[in-house]
């Protein structure tokens, strides 16, 4: 099977995950509740580490916040929830953490945004502070800059020794090259405040495709920190996920990206788990980690005048993702697992060869049977009313004995 080359990074330990240094691509997401209610929001943490999100950050931005962190990773802890928690910090965070010691030591990993820990000096003597709890707990920092709070002084000075170019720059792209920089900076800056290079990641996010591209390109070519991948304010729905497969499906296919987040913005009232299901499925489309097994399905057209192929496929994919965490214990490699459900004999055997195993049902004017194809092979022709509870048979007893 292709695989994409992957960009050599220094590997950094969260908790119980690695990212970077060759380990799989790290699936992250965030809660979206009020940290300070630490029932509510461990719940929606372990809601979205069982939804398979390796890495969970959650904003810490006032006291009660802080002082709930504790009582949130004892709530995991009795649920069986070993996911690290990434405090979000901005503004204060040098404040928290100080005042705050057990939840310093109770996070896995800091999130530092450069662009909002002060100005001038202070921004230096806050940013020292937070390295230096760092440093005390021997936590990793990821080094996050955001489009939406960029250093405004570093930019200033940029956008000023540009305008007295004889030629000045697109102020744009001035702009962009101040991500890069801000984010390497701070980088060195941790580093000679004696935070150790596997101990710092890097992140640069913007809400455009083609910036966040180069923005990501631009930091691969002068860094081998690892970088952690999102299209920040992606948006809802349909735009959110295309925005954030095309940003980061180009860069995966590059080898950058350590770890990746799909920032969606859910529907009121609506689960956070869908940015870890997309971000999963961006990883596997691409060949670069498999999660769950996967159906290839016919569209339809006017020789499948039969509703009956969507129905199958659809039961089909419920099966296998209601199996897949049973599986996942004695059977692990089930996550590879190809099936096909196909429409009408255009495509539907050559599909169906090319899975691990595929069913080929009538299309209009063909016989009413379906044959069933295993590793390649014509196995089975099925029929009738128990014909998707013998196809499923059929794919458990495939897990069981091949993989």
């Amino acid at each position: 099977m292709f695989q994409v080359p992957r960009r050599k990074t220094v590997p950094v330990r969260v908790r119980n995950v690695v990212v970077g240094g060759g380990h799989p691509v790290v699936v992250q997401s965030m809660t979206n509740t009020d940290t300070a209610d630490a029932a509510a929001t461990a719940a929606q943490v372990a809601e979205l580490f069982h939804a398979g999100s390796e890495l969970v950050r959650i904003t810490v931005n006032h006291k009660e916040a802080a002082a709930a962190v504790p009582e949130i990773r004892r709530r995991l802890d009795d649920l069986g929830a070993d996911v690290p928690l990434v405090g979000d910090f901005h503004y204060n965070g040098h404040v928290l953490l100080r005042e705050y010691p057990e939840c310093a030591r109770a996070l896995d990993k800091y999130r530092i945004n450069p662009g909002n820990v002060g100005k001038g000096a202070s921004h230096d003597r806050n940013f020292a502070t937070m390295i230096a709890v760092a440093r005390e707990y021997d936590r990793p920092v990821r080094i996050g800059v955001n489009a939406g709070s960029l250093d405004q002084e570093l930019l200033a000075e940029r956008m000023d020794a540009n305008a007295r170019l004889a030629e000045p720059a697109d102020a744009q792209q001035v702009f962009l090259e101040c991500l890069v920089e801000s984010a390497l900076r701070s980088a060195e800056a941790a580093q000679a405040l004696g935070l150790p290079r596997d101990r710092i990641l890097l992140s640069a996010k913007i809400s455009q495709v083609q910036e966040l591209v180069w923005v990501y390109r631009a930091l691969a070519r002068r860094t081998d920190l690892p970088l952690h991948l999102g299209l920040t304010e992606a948006g809802m729905g349909i735009k959110g996920i295309v925005a954030s497969t095309a940003g980061m499906g180009i860069l995966l296919q590059e080898g950058i990206g350590d770890t990746i987040r799909v920032s969606l913005t859910p529907a009121p009232g609506g689960s956070r788990t869908e940015e870890v299901r997309v971000a999963q499925a961006i990883l596997q489309t691409l060949g670069i980690r498999p999660f769950l097994p996967s159906v290839t399905a016919c569209p339809g057209c006017g020789r499948t005048t039969s509703s009956y192929f969507q129905v199958l496929s659809q039961e089909v994919e419920r099966f296998l993702t209601a199996r897949m965490p049973l599986w996942r214990q004695d059977h692990p490699r089930a996550a590879e697992l190809r099936v096909a459900v196909m429409g009408c004999v255009v495509n539907g055997p050559g599909e169906s060869r090319a899975a691990h195993l595929g069913i080929s049902l009538p299309g209009t004017g063909e016989a009413p049977r379906a044959p069933v194809y295993v590793d390649g092979e014509h196995v089975a022709t099925l029929e009738g009313p128990t014909l998707a509870q013998e196809f499923q048979r059929m794919i458990e007893e495939y897990v069981r004995t091949r993989m």
